[in-house]
């Protein structure tokens, strides 16, 4: 069984499936944010951890299907590089992280306070799959884009120097629609 089928399957047994979230449920959005980042371009590790990015919960949706303290767990079944990049997407505080990321290259872990500087080969994966997750959020859900568009727009224009062209080509073709 691939690894993409592994971590499928272990998501619907954590009940992805039942998890509402903007577009249906947790699991659809999941598999949605893994296939756009696959159509722009992004390779394996990116994609499964597109797939299992709320694993920890996020700083905007609290449900964690595992404790970010069981890491092991997680990186047996997705491999140490895309298990990083989901605990960093998973731990960063937003409010303290999102306005500075791009001149700092660094996030605020919400589950231990720490300030961590991402490497130059987490920073545009990070940064895109942040992205990705935002923009499908928005589109499966018209008034949250009516709402946010001017914050996201801000936001991910000071990221286009750390943003994938492909995603950032993604974002303001959306954004702009």
């Amino acid at each position: 069984m691939s690894v993409d089928a592994q971590v499928r399957a272990w998501l619907r047994d954590r009940g992805t499936e039942t998890v509402k979230h903007p577009g249906g449920t947790l699991y659809a959005h999941l598999c949605r944010v893994q296939q756009r980042l696959a159509d722009l371009g992004h390779d394996s590790d990116v994609q499964v951890a597109a797939l299992a990015h709320a694993a920890y919960g996020t700083d905007g949706f609290d449900l964690a299907l595992l404790f970010w303290q069981e890491r092991d767990t997680l990186r047996g079944l997705i491999g140490a590089g895309a298990e990083e990049l989901v605990y960093l997407y998973g731990a960063c505080d937003r409010d303290r992280s999102w306005p500075t990321l791009a001149a700092t290259h660094q996030i605020t872990d919400r589950f231990t306070g720490a300030v961590v500087r991402l490497t130059d080969w987490q920073l545009t994966p990070f940064v895109d799959l942040s992205i990705v997750n935002e923009l499908d959020v928005l589109e499966q859900d018209p008034s949250l884009l009516a709402a946010h568009r001017a914050y996201f727009t801000g936001l991910f224009t000071a990221w286009e120097p750390i943003t994938s062209p492909a995603v950032a080509t993604e974002a303001v073709r959306l954004l702009n629609s």
